[in-house]
């Protein structure tokens, strides 16, 4: 008599037989106009199924069609799969259809191309990635991508996402979790409601099913397009990973999971690197500050190997291979540097996050691997915890930046793992201050002293410049004030002051005609070197609330001595504009034969109703005005 599971399999089997056949319907003219309207790419079918035969055993089964319409199309094929030791690619495929229809291309497993997930080292070199190396000669086209992976890693389960990309409209999505082994399945269903959704759900069994999705379009300081899409987590409460079983239905029994399998004995270091972080942390009392000395060890004494968690597993390489090799992933760099502060008597906390630059949280009642990209180090100081990234060679001690502030992540600890939220770089703290000495004379031309003083994100965004190529260095400054022509820097210099996180750019400057001249007139604008012209787009009919992630203060004073012979005939009133997105002012006053210009724009970070957008925008339409104001000097008789 065939078992459940037998029963399951021969469905499973029955419906790839079917998708298999010559007479798949993929002509171009079948699509509904109003998926067509505004799509780069079409998918058809996006279908995923899911079977977990037991706890070392998982089969993922895919099967997408897509219609790309035009070149920005291409990326929503996504025919590319990773794979290792404990990940096998059973099947894949790919069939090209032409706009009719008609099969011109079929691709198997032999025909992808095979690549290492991992540049720069041998250690991760099981994981590799098999991808569809085609390139269309005509649009549109059409690409049925199928495959089978089989597992004994049933601790990650692919979430559904069926809307992952803009300008991508969607005929159907399918996503089937079949716990056969009755591991305890979870779920969590994320903004499901005014979406075309059926589902069938039992304690063993997922089914959910989207149809009829048209092209959502991105919209200025819109939230992720994750938050405003339909999205289902899946977990078994029992599963395996590597050689390990685990069990676990919340965060706390997840981090002791991680603690106890996955970091447990990992923590072992050469003799000779015991020695050098012993004598250089000797007579160090301060936890904090063996803390640095440790990371800076690492900073030194390590490389960054990028591979990804889920890529390279979850687990990370033991300490003694990295103190060997002298590079890691992030999973491993941070192993390693918690090895040597805890060599050293400094608690440290192991902690996985979802990085990147769009601010994503962990979910904090629904613990499961597939949430989390990235691995960081916390360490506990009183109140605090001052975070490390532990792949950075060139962040300073205790910052963390843009790509992992701001969001919730899971700490693990022993017995006692929890949710927490990293360091938050808001408003005021990201700080630029910029202050010039400028002399114009009566061609136009300038000459300038700049100082640029920058902390928080800014500082992020601008520390580098230290590190590149004079030539560089010359671009990006022409870029950055790309409204002044012929600039020329006739010297720079720069202190990045690591404890304070502060960094400073001094530039002396020249530019030929700065100022305009018309007869006896020369007219000039004041913001020489911190103009915001930003205006967000116009949305007629605005979908998505206004999401400002963190904000900003910028302070400016410039002192411009103006040529000899030369007085004000007009210059700009004293500016102030005060709302609940920030605050903004601008004021020139006469001295003599100077002229002192004053700015400040604060842009505060908050989530605001879309009813609330027109408003922000104009105030963004009034900076942008005053940020552009002039000065006419007019010679004197």
């Amino acid at each position: 008599m065939p078992t459940k599971a037998t029963l399951t399999l021969c469905f499973f089997l029955q419906l790839y037989i079917a998708f298999s056949q010559d007479d798949l319907n993929v002509n171009v003219e079948t699509i509904p106009d109003d998926l067509i309207k505004g799509a780069n790419a079409v998918i058809r079918l996006d279908e995923l199924k899911i079977e977990i035969e037991s706890q070392k055993s998982m089969s993922i089964y895919g099967n997408k069609i897509v219609t790309v319409l035009n070149e920005q199309g291409n990326s929503a094929v996504g025919a590319v799969l990773g794979y290792d030791n404990f990940r096998k690619i059973r099947k894949i495929e790919a069939e090209i259809y032409d706009a009719s229809g008609k099969r011109i291309e079929k691709f198997k497993k032999k025909d992808f191309r095979d690549h290492s997930a991992v540049d720069g080292g041998t250690l991760y070199s099981d994981s590799r990635v098999l991808y569809l190396n085609y390139r269309p000669i005509v649009y549109p086209y059409s690409v049925r991508f199928t495959y089978q992976i089989d597992t004994p890693n049933t601790a990650a389960i692919y979430s559904w996402r069926p809307i992952r990309e803009y300008y991508v409209s969607l005929v159907e999505s399918r996503y089937i979790v079949n716990d056969q082994a009755g591991l305890g399945l979870r779920y969590k269903q994320k903004q499901i409601e005014g979406f075309d959704i059926s589902r069938s759900n039992t304690g063993t069994n997922l089914n959910y099913s989207l149809k009829n999705v048209k092209v959502f379009k991105p919209e200025d300081l819109s939230p992720n397009l994750s938050e405003n899409t339909p999205s289902v987590l899946a977990a078994v409460e029992s599963f395996h990973f590597n050689g390990v079983n685990g069990k676990a239905k919340n965060w706390k029994e997840f981090g002791n999971w991680v603690n106890n399998s996955l970091l447990n004995g990992r923590d072992e270091i050469t003799s000779t690197t015991a020695e050098k972080i012993k004598f250089l942390t000797e007579g160090v009392d301060a936890p904090l500050e063996k803390a640095k000395i440790v990371y800076q060890f690492v900073q030194d004494h390590t490389r960054y190997i990028s591979v990804q968690v889920g890529i390279g597993g979850v687990q990370p390489i033991s300490a003694i291979e990295v103190d060997q090799l002298k590079y890691g992933d992030c999973k491993g760099l941070t192993n390693y540097t918690q090895a040597l502060l805890k060599h050293v008597g400094v608690e440290s906390y192991y902690t996985i996050v979802q990085a990147g630059r769009g601010i994503e949280n962990f979910e904090d009642d629904f613990a499961t691997l597939e949430q989390g990209n990235h691995i960081i180090l916390g360490i506990p100081n009183n109140e605090k915890i001052i975070w490390l990234d532990c792949t950075s060679q060139v962040h300073p001690f205790g910052f963390i930046g843009d790509f992992t502030d701001s969001r919730k992540v899971l700490m693990v600890k022993p017995d006692k793992s929890e949710i927490v939220k990293t360091t938050s770089y808001l408003n005021e703290k990201n700080y630029q201050a910029t202050v010039a000495d400028v002399t114009l004379n009566l061609h136009g031309d300038i000459i300038a002293k700049v100082e640029i003083n920058t902390e928080g994100v800014q500082y992020d965004n601008r520390f580098f410049i230290e590190g590149r190529s004079n030539k560089d260095q010359l671009k990006h400054y022409r870029s950055y004030w790309s409204y002044i022509n012929d600039l020329s820097i006739s010297s720079k210099s720069f202190q990045n002051n690591r404890d304070s996180i502060n960094f400073k750019e001094i530039i002396e400057l020249k530019a030929s005609k700065y100022a305009s001249s018309s007869g006896d007139r020369l007219i000039f604008n004041p913001n020489m070197f911190n103009r915001n012209t930003y205006v967000p787009n116009r949305y007629r009919n605005r979908k998505s609330d206004l999401v400002i992630q963190r904000g900003y203060l910028d302070e400016d004073n410039f002192n411009i001595k103006i040529p000899q012979g030369y007085q004000v005939e007009a210059m700009p009133e004293k500016f102030e504009l005060k709302n609940e997105f920030g605050e903004y002012l601008i004021e020139s006053k006469l001295h003599a034969n100077k002229i002192t210009f004053n700015r400040k724009l604060l842009i505060k970070n908050g989530t605001y109703p879309k009813s609330s957008y027109k408003n922000y925008r104009d105030f963004r339409k009034q900076i942008a005005k005053h940020d552009t104001s002039i000065i006419v000097l007019k010679r004197m008789e």
